[in-house]
């Protein structure tokens, strides 16, 4: 399951994503896809890419035509921003990876670039193969639709954050970002095939950490998961809150109350989250930038007592730090067994490397 087909909860349940047989992938007549960037990828089904665009304030569907099986296989590329700066033509430092995504049809691995830097950066999409292979994905050339973000912030300095990730379920696609509603904090919904327009819904939830509800900060990574057979959005916060949220309250309008079932440590930015079965318990694993790699306990996650008062440290969902897994920046999983990550140490080339899920 691709984090961002991060659609499967660990159940099951929240599944019935594929479309049916035959069924056309864009309902809008394509178009070659013109990025301003590329903050966020996720997959829908039949090797549609989707891209979560925030300078240019739209979601991209991009019909990759990847979708031939391939047997399975690491994914491993020493020095990978050497090597994608290479065949950029420019030099190492003027690449940077926002993000990753494996294609759920065969495990390749679809990587978001900036080939340069501050306002001349260029986005740039680059997928590897199980053999190793990259290759830039001409995105001009291939077949299109968009949906625009049309509450993204004016603000010059929230502008990166319109987006901050997205997550394919149900036949929808939901965005986690910033808008400029009063509800800065945004969560919209987007029809799939592409039709109509995003709605959006406002998120309020308490931050234990700061002692206050709060409204202006964007969820910065989600997925979806079965509750009390029910799907439900876990989603993670700065300084890392981890709230739940029902998928049924995410409508059109609506001012949605999160609550908060995890404080897991202040100064820190969550990355990435996934959701794993290992020997019949369930786990999530959430990437940071300042706390490592946590195992949480998915077990019986409907059981904590939601947060409400201020917490001096941490509290809710139990969690052992990875101590293997060090400079993690990406993270996404490869199958049932695997994880595919991007390690970057200060100062160092990153490293593509598949793990053994812990």
């Amino acid at each position: 399951m691709s984090k961002r087909t991060k659609a499967l909860s660990a159940a099951g349940v929240v599944g019935a994503v594929a479309l049916a047989a035959g069924a056309v992938a864009l309902a809008q007549a394509p178009q070659p896809a013109a990025l301003k960037s590329a903050s966020a990828l996720a997959f829908a089904p039949n090797g549609v890419l989707l891209v979560g665009d925030s300078l240019g304030g739209q979601v991209v569907a991009i019909e990759t035509g990847d979708t031939a099986r391939a047997p399975a296989a690491k994914a491993d590329i020493a020095d990978v921003s050497t090597k994608i700066a290479a065949m950029l033509g420019v030099p190492a430092a003027q690449v940077s990876i926002s993000d990753i995504a494996v294609n759920p049809a065969n495990g390749n691995v679809y990587i978001a670039v900036s080939r340069g830097t501050g306002a001349e950066a260029v986005p740039v999409i680059v997928r590897t193969d199980k053999a190793g292979a990259l290759a830039v994905v001409d995105v001009a050339k291939l077949k299109a639709s968009t949906v625009a973000i049309s509450d993204k912030p004016t603000a010059p300095n929230q502008a990166a954050q319109a987006i901050t990730d997205l997550v394919f379920v149900n036949n929808q696609v939901l965005v986690a970002g910033l808008s400029n509603e009063e509800f800065n904090s945004s969560m919209r919904t987007i029809a799939y095939p592409f039709r109509g327009q995003a709605s959006s819904a406002g998120i309020e939830m308490y931050h234990g950490a700061h002692g206050r509800f709060e409204t202006a900060s964007p969820v910065r990574t989600f997925m979806t998961y079965t509750m009390n057979n029910q799907p439900v959005i876990l989603a993670a916060y700065t300084c890392t809150p981890i709230v739940k949220i029902p998928l049924a309250d995410v409508k059109p309008g609506a001012r949605i109350k999160a609550t908060t079932i995890a404080e897991l440590g202040n100064r820190n930015r969550p990355i990435d989250m996934i959701s794993y079965e290992k020997g019949g318990q369930r786990h999530i694993l959430l990437a940071n930038s300042s706390r490592g790699v946590m195992k949480l306990d998915a077990n019986n996650l409907e059981r904590h007592t939601p947060i409400s008062t201020p917490i001096a440290d941490k509290a809710g969902i139990p969690y052992d730090t990875i101590a293997d897994l060090k400079d993690v920046t990406q993270l996404d999983k490869l199958d049932a067994s695997n994880a595919v990550i991007v390690v970057a140490a200060a100062g160092q080339p990153a490293q593509l490397k598949t793990i053994a899920l812990p």
